[in-house]
């Protein structure tokens, strides 16, 4: 595992040469938020980051619900029974396999890893705009019709999950990238995705921490450019055709 620090965010990054996977600790006055679980064996080496920083961890918060981002996630509740987890309304329902689209959502598959031997359920289920601690929740659907980032509004660093990857090249969730085509590959809905990533643009962020790759400070050029890209690749589709909407 590999730990790098900006401002109040703690990147852990697992296997980071081979397959990235990222999670993430916000700090706090009382303590630690942690974002994202991981894989199944990460529980270790989440538990000692947490001893390091010195800090005791208050809050699991997850993005969305594909298995490389829950999959410590039992055992930290083994370990920690009294942290209350955090997780979409919507991609709750993952969690208990269930499938099935809502009315007015695109008639895409829900792609990727939903696992299906997860234990522990949410004890709270956000929507847009809740708030937790620092963090507020940005409904951001299109890898899953529930996946979430979340803005601190200290430091206006964003905590994305797979809304956009870097390992391979910054690129919006659903557009291939040939060195690392696994978050494409597990991607709900590109239309969806690409305006999540306008609304998460528009937020200015000062800091992007994505599921897999390396932290981005001062974004905003990765970010137009990416979402160009995802444009062009996905018809032509202008900001001026999103803003109609």
């Amino acid at each position: 595992m590999k730990t790098v620090r900006h401002q109040t965010v703690h990147q852990l990054a697992f296997l980071p040469r081979l397959f990235p996977v990222n999670a993430y600790f916000v700090e706090e006055e009382d303590g630690l938020t942690l974002i994202d679980a991981a894989l199944p064996y990460s529980s270790k080496g989440i538990m000692e980051a947490a001893k390091i920083i010195g800090k005791p961890i208050t809050r699991i918060v997850l993005t969305h619900a594909h298995g490389d981002h829950v999959g410590a996630l039992d055992a930290l509740r083994e370990a920690l029974p009294y942290v209350p987890v955090y997780l979409s309304a919507r991609d709750a329902r993952l969690l208990d396999g269930d499938l099935s689209l809502d009315e007015g959502e695109p008639s895409t598959p829900i792609r990727g890893d939903i696992p299906k031997k997860v234990k522990t359920r949410p004890d709270v289920l956000l929507r847009d705009g809740d708030r937790i601690g620092s963090l507020t929740a940005i409904a951001a659907p299109g890898h899953t019709p529930g996946s979430m980032a979340f803005l601190d509004a200290r430091s206006r660093a964003l905590v994305v999950g797979d809304a956009f990857q870097v390992r391979g090249g910054f690129a919006v969730s659903g557009q291939m990238r040939i060195l690392f085509p696994f978050p494409a590959m597990a991607t709900w809905n590109a239309d969806a995705a690409l305006e999540s990533a306008r609304k998460l643009a528009a937020l200015k962020p000062s800091l992007i921490a994505a599921g897999h790759g390396r932290m981005i400070q001062q974004p905003a050029a990765v970010l137009e450019r990416a979402i160009r890209q995802a444009e062009f690749r996905q018809g032509g589709k202008s900001h001026v055709a999103a803003n109609r909407s």
